[in-house]
């Protein structure tokens, strides 16, 4: 097992890993078109409909960038690794745990020595906590995806959303025994509130850089080759160990997308590493140990 690419194991309380809002430039841009509309009201109130027009176009702006899994438009987005992690890459397995696939995921990793990002669902962490404890035991990192993981959760106003994230949090923190540094979407859709909740949860967004779409395909040589294609270092790789799409066998895609994608990194001389192991080296505490080329 490569110690240098350990999760942190340290229990910080979110109130300490809390960071400070500050609204993006997008978010201001659309809170200046209000203010002027409003302005322009009480100026001229012949000039509703141009109030009212650019009020919309600002709305319909802000649920494109929600739509949009990888904008930093709302806020900051994980969508590659920090410019010092050098050499290494993070896989990332959403949707879990699944007592059917997620173990022999453990056992593909441990094959290969590589280190993963597990973004598990707090509802299936309480029926599977044995899985989230052999995630952490065997060596990666367990992360926030939200307590049930409703395809609504973009719809949520700021109460609803930290209602859930916190759910979350809660039970992988008493499960794993350290809380989650991450936060993953829901099939990545997200809206404006998101940012200042997990702010005041000491939470970073996380999405990718690229994905294979195995919770969907029929193929696994076409996830793998999704993946592959422009593999590089620094990149974050997204599959699923829940909602796993089956081949003709009825065997999970994943289970065949991993041997070939583990291998050629390591042809590629990239070393896998976790996103808070990589958080914990840029803040200068112990996470990996930098390659030569790193």
């Amino acid at each position: 097992m490569n110690s240098a690419s350990l999760p942190s194991t340290r229990a910080v309380s979110a109130s300490a890993l809390a960071r400070r809002w500050k609204p993006s430039p997008f978010i201001c841009g659309a809170a200046a078109v209000h203010a002027g509309a409003a302005a322009a009201l009480v100026a001229h109130p012949g000039a509703w409909p141009w109030a009212a027009g650019s009020v919309v176009a600002s709305h319909l702006a802000l649920t494109a960038a929600g739509l949009w899994p990888r904008s930093a438009l709302l806020g900051p987005n994980w969508t590659q690794l920090p410019e010092h992690a050098g050499q290494h890459i993070a896989l990332t397995i959403d949707d879990g745990p699944d007592p059917e696939v997620t173990p022999r995921v453990l056992d593909l990793l441990d094959q290969f020595d590589a280190r993963a990002t597990f973004f598990c669902i707090g509802d299936l962490a309480q029926r599977h906590p044995h899985l989230v404890e052999t995630i952490v035991a065997r060596g990666h990192a367990v992360e926030n995806h939200s307590q049930r993981h409703r395809h609504t959760f973009s719809l949520s106003g700021p109460l609803a959303m930290k209602r859930e994230i916190e759910a979350a949090q809660r039970t992988l923190t008493e499960i794993a025994g350290t809380p989650p540094r991450f936060f993953r979407a829901p099939a990545g859709l997200r809206n404006p509130f998101l940012e200042p909740v997990l702010c005041g949860l000491g939470l970073r967004l996380a999405s990718w850089t690229r994905r294979g779409f195995d919770t969907c395909a029929k193929d696994a040589g076409t996830v793998t080759q999704r993946l592959l294609d422009g593999l590089a270092a620094r990149d974050i790789l997204l599959v699923h160990d829940g909602h796993a799409a089956r081949d003709a066998r009825g065997e999970p895609l994943v289970l065949d997308v991993l041997p070939p994608l583990l291998r050629a990194a390591a042809e590629r001389r990239l070393q896998w590493t976790t996103l808070r192991a990589c958080l914990d080296s840029e803040a200068g505490q112990p996470g990996f140990q930098r390659s030569d080329n790193g």
